[in-house]
């Protein structure tokens, strides 16, 4: 009896791949550095890939501003004598990486934890005494002394975030190119 062979069915995938492989091999091998530079899609700069990039929930960017906002506190307190100058100046990089940490889909949380963090935070530094009284008035003197810290580190929490959402929405209108 005759035998017979089974014939082979590529998929149309393996004969992309082939054809092209194919076509490369025709192509000259070197290209100028404009033609790859067009090309190849731009990377970002060693220091900005090494950069972390959790993606907090809104409670989790809320947590997370108002446990270093206290710790910062605390530190402050003890190192630095309570200074408020240095506890508002470090408030801006921890409203900044609370918005740029937070996931896409909780960016409004941002701008409103900072000022609850910044609350949080400033309890070790107020200089309140005498009793529970005491403590909320300076706690409420602090925060009424040093606004300006306050808006300024909301203000970095807005910005970034209205900026991420401008980024979403052009992402997500971009045509898309088919490969």
């Amino acid at each position: 009896m005759e035998r017979y062979k089974a014939r082979t069915v590529r998929h149309p995938a393996e004969r992309s791949a082939e054809q092209s492989a194919a076509r490369s091999a025709e192509r000259p091998a070197a290209r100028s550095a404009e033609q790859s530079a067009e090309r190849s899609p731009r990377r970002a700069p060693a220091a900005v890939r090494r950069l972390p990039r959790p993606r907090l929930t809104g409670l989790g960017g809320g947590l997370f501003a108002c446990a270093a906002m206290f710790l910062i506190g605390g530190l402050d307190w003890l190192l630095f004598d309570a200074s408020l100058f240095l506890y508002g100046l470090l408030f801006l990089p921890v409203a900044a990486a609370t918005a740029l940490w937070v996931r896409p889909a909780d960016l409004i949380t941002a701008p409103i934890t900072a000022p609850i963090a910044f609350a949080a935070g400033a309890w070790p530094v107020s200089g309140g005494s005498g009793g529970f009284a005491g403590e909320v008035m300076g706690l409420v003197s602090a925060l009424s002394l040093h606004a300006g810290w306050l808006y300024a580190g909301t203000l970095v929490a807005a910005l970034i975030t209205v900026v991420r959402k401008a980024v979403l929405i052009g992402r997500r209108r971009m045509p898309r190119r088919v490969a």
